[in-house]
């Protein structure tokens, strides 16, 4: 590369590194101020797609800029709005007790203008009176608001309202004497609440700025919900703890019993994934004693930001009182979670705005106090009240914002590394050259030593919010010493792109640690000032008593595939035991209390014990979670009930796309039902085809002009070899012809579909063999490629650097004669029968139905993630469910197009050689020499001799190979219409 050549990739990077987050020079106030002079604003990013800021560094400017707190309020009648954006769904009414209010039940997003006149410049709270309408959705009302257009700042794109939920009481207990964890049911009301960050990353409601004037105000959004009002309100200023303490000069000290409340026993929560939890320590009330016991609350369920929990207490005397807890904070080694306190619905003074609750091996008691071990004193008048605690990321979202910058700088050290040097890899690079720093890298080792230096500021921070030093203070001091060193020999650092890439991806899991919030309550204590604390931990000889006793209990096992119970419905799983038991809580939670049928679910390890238990004549009523190709297989040999024959099949038909039914047909029936289904979609690097100037790719053309560009930036496209029917299904290729004797691959269309496929390897250089596309994605080396739903999932999970950095899109499609696109695709998918020797088939019936509905899909797939993060993301194969899961709204719109398109490849005897032949076919066409028509032939004549075998065993063609039976293979040849209403 000459000289002039790295200048201007230089250059072109800094003029691609504009945004400049400000959030290191004006942190919010809740949060503190930060403890060096480092300049965090200097840092250099690479992507500027938000390019609004955030909250805290727009107030901080408005703060600048003299502005205050509004004195006067102003009030808006909802029901009364400038402009909607559909008449008929969004209209004035009544609901729940109120007249003439705004009803907003719009099928896809819609949004709603308000006209104010402010009579003075200054920051307000926007509050809105508003009840949920009850729908059956479980997630809070989100909206985008915007004024005058704009948006103020980015937290503004995800407001939230929540809803009001409580548990189902009494708790009830199944026949093993296991309590049943409740049911949430959903108790909303008509509240006024201000809005705020859905992100829960300031513990106060956010704050908008009106100049004097009349101006816009729109709320956008899709969730069902009822207006009242809408009011412009000042901020109300909380007092420092020593203002309200002064005020209790004349208040009484009291002496009297503690008021103890069960944790478990919460008035209400805002979040269904908050759940309660059984614990096993001798000093949790109820005790445990050998069968599960609802005896606490929150842990891994109440970790997310603005999770919140009430209690409702009487106290019998005004006066003046202390709070204590419970608690088990040990999910995350030497990190502190944060919670606000309220009560009666207001925080009382700064202090608990962010209350932290320390790190510990188990359990400990807890009286909320200051740093001097004072207890903080609250003045409770005789009567009711409510005590709630809400998850907050406040002292710890400056720390994250400014990470996000470091990765950013990283990834810009990075990007010049690699565009210089020519180098994807330490296998690549050219270790016999010599680089000059200062000639080759201008400014390269200033901004290294810039990173370093963040990276020890950050630390000081992380203890700071913690407490203590832990795994992501020692991280960032480790990479700032190995930056250090890297910079004490210059003319290496070329040499060690990789390990800039390491750092950034190790800062990206911090990001996710530093957000994970959990904490987990056994009591509640309501204690007059004057009077000690209760005994809260458990004593020595307590401990040891207590693990006596569950030693015992352990040798109580339940769980066994041989054990069938003839009074319950046996369903065994092929899933992982977090998979089991979550399906286990919720059938005793919902399917029995509703019809009365228990239900016994154990794991299946294997699908081949299926086999072996039906030839030991044990054999359960139901199997979920097989791959596709299973019940097709079972049905062929007869030991499968045929779901066609039930009288309603008809209804659940028509909610699953008609391409997933396609591998579950044979012989005139349907033998399994759709589960889950897996999608491929487009996946994208935004700040990379952004720096390229490359565009999202329609069309397969397209990607073949995109591959030179990428190329020569030493990068490629990613297309898995072992996919194969989006080429075939988008050229019009159906895989057996009509009758299913014979392959449908003999055709002109097909060789055209081949020749596509193995061309895109033999003509315009994709790589053969990617071991992950993942990790290439992740570093920048093919920054665009099509995968399936656990990419997503690792994604989201596994790499929190590139939030934001990526994004999907439909996969490219083959253009038709008329201007259209086909995008048809497969995914593969999990599935569940019914055994044809159960003597429980309405009863199976009744649960698949159960099982498979919208309601309890959603459930299940809400309460998976909520427990174990976003790797557990359950890919539901019902639409309905799918939408109300927590996906990204435009990533959710990607999927559902392509849902459209979803068509996989239909099972018939000898089907599975086509799979095999073919990819023999392109490993003698790609990785051998042979021309491309020669080898499908030969895949064709290979894949018709096994279909005569098999079909002629199975009495389909008789010896003399004349068709006695046909098969009937549906065909799917239009895009789904069934998904229209769910996508915009």
């Amino acid at each position: 590369m000459n000289k002039k050549r790295k200048w201007l990739v230089y250059g072109a990077s800094i003029v691609i590194a504009a945004w400049l987050l400000n959030a290191g020079a004006a942190v919010n106030s809740e949060s503190g101020d930060k403890t060096d002079t480092v300049q965090y604003d200097k840092l250099v990013t690479t992507f500027n797609y938000e390019v609004d800021p955030y909250f805290s560094d727009a107030l901080a400017a408005w703060q600048e800029k003299g502005l205050s707190n509004a004195t006067t309020s102003i009030q808006l009648d909802a029901a009364k709005p400038s402009r909607v954006s559909n008449e008929e769904e969004i209209k004035a009414g009544d609901y729940d007790g109120k007249s003439n209010i705004l009803i907003w039940n719009t099928r896809n997003t819609g949004w709603v203008e308000y006209q104010v006149d402010v009579a003075e410049s200054a920051l307000y709270e926007i509050h809105v009176s508003y009840n949920p309408l009850k729908d059956g959705r479980k997630g809070p009302i989100g909206w985008e608001v915007t004024i005058d257009g704009q948006r103020p700042f980015r937290e503004a794109s995800s407001i939230s309202l929540y809803r009001t939920w409580e548990d189902v009481r009494p708790i009830l207990k199944n026949s093993d004497g296991d309590e049943i964890r409740p049911r949430s049911i959903d108790v909303s009301g008509w509240s006024e609440k201000p809005l705020t960050d859905s992100g829960g990353a300031y513990a106060q409601p956010l704050q908008w700025h009106f100049e004097q004037g009349t101006h816009t105000i729109r709320l956008q959004g899709f969730d069902p919900v009822a207006l009242e009002r809408i009011k412009l309100v000042p901020s109300k200023q909380i007092p420092d703890y020593a203002e309200v303490k002064a005020a209790y000069a004349d208040t009484p000290s009291l002496a009297g019993d503690v008021l103890t409340i069960q944790a478990e026993d919460f008035t209400s929560k805002n979040d269904t994934a908050i759940k309660l939890f059984s614990d096993k320590n001798s000093r949790t009330l109820p005790r445990y004693t050998g069968r599960i016991i609802y005896n606490t609350v929150g842990g891994p369920r109440w970790l997310e930001q603005n999770q919140e929990i009430s209690w409702s207490f009487e106290v019998p005397e005004s006066g003046l009182y202390k709070i204590g807890f419970r608690a088990l904070q040990n999910t995350i080694a030497q990190k502190t979670s944060y919670r606000v306190v309220r009560v009666d619905g207001e925080v009382p003074f700064k202090q608990f705005l962010a209350y932290g609750f320390p790190y510990s091996t188990g359990w400990n008691g807890m009286i909320l106090q200051d740093e001097k071990k004072n207890p903080y004193l609250l003045k409770l008048e005789k009567g009711k009240h409510t005590l709630s605690l809400a998850v907050t990321q406040s002292p710890i979202k400056s720390i994250v914002v400014d990470v996000e910058k470091l990765i950013a700088h990283l990834d810009a050290i990075d990007w010049d590394l690699r565009t210089i040097t020519g180098s994807s890899s330490k296998k690549t690079i050219d270790r016999n050259r010599t680089w000059n720093m200062e000639q080759d890298f201008p400014g390269m080792t200033d901004k290294m030593a810039l990173a370093a230096d963040v990276m020890e500021s950050l630390s000081k921070r992380v203890v700071k919010a913690n407490g203590n030093k832990d795994s992501i203070s020692q991280g960032l001091d480790t990479s700032a010493k190995d930056l250090r060193a890297l910079l004490k020999k210059p003319e290496e650092i070329p040499y060690q792109v990789e390990e800039i890439s390491s750092m950034r991806e190790k800062f990206g899991t911090f990001i996710d640690t530093l957000l994970k919030q959990s904490l987990q309550l056994d009591e509640v204590y309501i204690i007059p000032e004057k009077t000690d604390a209760p005994k809260m931990e458990a004593g020595f000889f307590g401990r040891l008593w207590g693990s006596a006793q569950n030693f015992i209990y352990s040798f109580d096992a339940r769980d066994s595939l041989n054990d069938l119970d003839d009074k319950k419905l046996n369903i065994w799983v092929q899933r992982g035991r977090d998979y089991v038991d979550q399906l286990q809580q919720l059938a005793d939670e919902s399917f029995t209390p509703e019809t009365g049928i228990e239900v016994k679910v154990n794991l299946l390890p294997n699908a081949e014990l299926l086999l072996m238990s039906n030839a030991a004549g044990v054999q359960p009523d139901i199997a979920l979670g097989l791959t596709q190709d299973l019940p097709v297989d079972y049905a062929i040999r007869g030991t499968l009930q045929d779901l066609s024959k039930f009288e309603d099949f008809d209804q659940l038909y028509p909610k699953f796309s008609p391409g997933s039914w396609l591998p579950l047909h044979y012989d005139g029936g349907y033998y399994g039902v759709p589960e889950t289904q897996s999608f491929q979609v487009l996946y994208y690097r935004k700040d990379i085809l952004k720096r390229i100037g490359a565009e999202i790719p329609e069309t397969w053309e397209d990607v073949y002009q995109l591959l030179p560009t990428l190329q020569q930036n030493f990068m490629n496209f990613y297309v898995n070899p072992k996919e194969f029917t989006h080429f075939f299904y988008q050229n019009g290729v159906e895989f057996y012809e009509p009758g299913g004797v014979k392959s449908g691959l003999d055709g002109p269309e097909a060789y055209r579909a081949f020749k596509q496929w193995t061309d895109l390897f033999n003509t315009y250089a994709v790589e053969r063999e990617v071991p992950s596309f993942y990790q290439h994605f992740r570093s920048g080396t093919m920054p665009i490629g099509i995968s399936d739903y656990n990419m997503y999932v690792q994604l989201s999970a596994a790499a929190p650097e590139l939030n934001g950095r990526w994004g999907i899109a439909l996969i490219p499609g083959t253009k038709q004669t008329d201007g259209s696109i086909s995008r048809w695709a497969g995914g593969g998918q999990r599935t569940g029968v019914i055994f044809d020797k159960s003597n429980k088939k309405a009863e199976a019936w009744q649960f698949l139905k159960w099982w498979l509905s919208a309601e309890v899909q959603e459930q299940y797939g809400s309460d998976l993630e909520a427990v174990n993060g976003v790797a557990f993301r359950w890919n539901t194969s019902n639409v309905e469910a799918f939408t109300h899961l927590p996906w990204k709204k435009e990533d959710a719109e990607i999927i559902l197009n392509q849902w459209k398109w979803y068509k996989d490849i239909p099972n018939v005897p000898g089907g599975y050689f086509l799979e095999r032949e073919i990819h023999n076919a392109w490993n003698r066409s790609v990785v051998g020499t042979a021309n491309y028509m020669s080898s499908l032939e030969q895949a064709v004549r290979d894949i018709n001799r096994e279909l005569l075998r098999k079909q002629q065993e199975f009495g389909y063609i008789n010896e003399r190979g004349e068709q006695v039976n046909k098969l009937d293979i549906p065909i799917v040849d239009q895009p789904w219409e069934g998904i229209d209403r769910y996508v915009e």
